[in-house]
Formats: structure tokens, C-alpha cells, sequence
């Protein structure tokens, strides 16, 4: 039996794999092509390589975008986060086509909320007896938990559908690094350049952002898929940070544009 006949493949994906026989490992991983985008972006226009590119989408959930969820209980008015779902509704077909990895990064609490400090809790909660991470969504039928992993409330939005080959991270801090394999699964796909959209922008979105643009990505939000039910400074601050000190924004339809332009190639 040859080489080639006899050996087998360990790795997640292929380009960071190994090739084994009983006798030999390869570890040398073929390098991938370069699948070119270049699209419009601010500060200034950018060049990505598909095949290095991931897209993570951000607590677009019932709790955070529905009108029965969590956000719309406690009375935020739910509409800007519910404005990223046409854009990303759109782009996700064509980024997947592409072989774009989408990552769904929702929050999903644990049902016994044993990995979440006091600190956080008294966020949402300040005084220990309004409706925060974990509790009982009063007027739920179905007696959902607030964000907790596998109900209801912390499925994704109407709207969105995850693909089968799409990838889950569940968090539980503002930051989506924080206690969870969102790193490890990034840099055992080979990705260098992470685009970013989902709510709220000035909170969850911008803190995971800006621990990935310190971790060593490159890092792009994608402005029409993003929003926040937040003030308007809170997301022009976000665009100004973003742009100033953390990388560049940029609209799905140019984005869109320039995987469509790969076809031509």
C-alpha cells in the first residue's frame, strides 16, 4: 500500500491537518489558495482573504431582539436590535456559499447560573428583585429563563436560521473570549480576519471586538448588521473607537459585492 493509499486525516478542517501512517506523520498542512475580497471600508477601503474570514454574529435572541423576550419586558424598545436582521438575512447565504465560517456567539447561561459573579448579576438586577440573568420571565408561557441555554429565550431571533455547517459559542460576559473555546476555535481554522455584527454594538459586540483586536485579529464591523437599543453616542462612540483604534466598519452590501466578484474570477 502506498503512502498516499494508507495514510489518514486528523484535524478539524482541512489546511490545519495532519496526514498518518502507523509509521509516519506529516504535519506540513497544505496552505489554502487566497480567495481575494476587496470591498469599501473606513478608514480606509480593505483587502480580506475569504478563506481566512469568519463572520460572528452576536446575541441576535428573543430575550435581546423578540417582543416577548427580555429586553421588551423590562421596556427597551427592541426596534434598532431587530434592524440587523434584513442585512444579515441577506448576507448569510452568499458568506456561507463562500465558505465564510459563520459563528453564532449567544449568550446561554447555565440553569444553576454557577459560573456568573455577583458583579454581573447586579447588572441587570440591581436590586435583587427585578427580572435579571437567570430568572423567570414573567408572562412567558412557557416559563422560560432569562438567556438560558436551550430555552426559548435564548434562541435566535425569527428571521435567522444557522446553517448546519455554521459553529455555536455560548458566553456568559460581555466579551465573547471570556471562559469560552471562541479562540480556539478561531485559530484552528486558520482565521485571521474576523467580521463582526449583532447587538448590542456598544456593549457585547464592541467588548468582543476589541478583545479579538488584541488577541491579533484583524477585526471589521459590519455597520447595517450591527445596532444597539443603547443611546445614539453609545454607537457613534462605538463607530468612532472602532475605526480610530480597532480596526474598520464597513455595509454587507459592499461586502456582498465582492463575494459575488469571486465568481467572476
Amino acid at each position: 500500500m502506498t503512502w498516499a493509499e494508507e495514510r489518514r486525516r486528523l484535524g478539524a478542517r482541512e489546511g490545519n491537518d495532519w496526514q498518518v501512517t502507523a509509521q509516519q506523520v506529516d504535519m506540513s498542512r497544505a496552505a489554502r489558495p487566497v480567495r481575494l475580497l476587496a470591498f469599501n471600508a473606513l478608514p480606509q477601503s480593505v483587502m480580506i482573504d475569504a478563506a481566512k474570514s469568519a463572520l460572528i454574529i452576536i446575541d441576535m435572541q428573543n430575550d435581546f431582539c423578540a417582543a416577548d423576550g427580555w429586553l421588551a419586558h423590562i421596556g427597551v424598545d427592541i426596534t434598532p436590535a431587530r434592524t440587523p436582521i434584513e442585512p444579515l438575512a441577506r448576507l448569510l447565504p452568499e458568506l456561507r456559499r463562500h465558505g465564510v465560517a459563520v459563528i453564532w456567539l449567544n449568550w446561554g447561561n447555565r440553569p444553576d447560573r454557577a459560573n456568573l459573579p455577583p458583579a454581573l448579576l447586579h447588572v441587570y438586577n440591581p436590586d435583587g428583585r427585578s427580572v435579571g440573568l437567570g430568572d423567570c420571565l414573567p408572562g412567558r408561557a412557557d416559563g422560560a429563563r432569562v438567556l438560558e441555554k436551550g430555552s426559548p429565550s435564548a434562541a435566535i431571533v425569527d428571521g435567522l436560521v444557522a446553517a448546519d455547517t455554521d459553529l455555536h459559542v455560548d458566553k456568559y460576559r460581555m466579551s465573547g473570549f471570556w471562559d469560552t473555546e471562541l479562540d480556539s476555535i478561531l485559530r484552528n481554522r486558520g482565521i485571521t480576519t474576523v467580521l463582526f455584527a449583532g447587538v448590542n454594538a456598544d456593549q457585547c459586540v464592541l467588548a468582543t471586538l476589541i478583545d479579538a483586536n488584541c488577541l491579533g485579529f484583524d477585526t471589521l464591523m459590519l455597520e447595517d448588521c450591527s445596532a444597539t437599543t443603547s443611546p445614539a453616542f453609545c454607537w457613534d462612540a462605538t463607530v468612532y473607537n472602532v475605526r480610530q483604534c480597532f480596526g474598520f466598519t464597513a455595509q454587507s452590501g459592499d461586502l456582498i459585492a465582492a463575494l459575488r466578484a469571486l465568481e467572476s474570477q
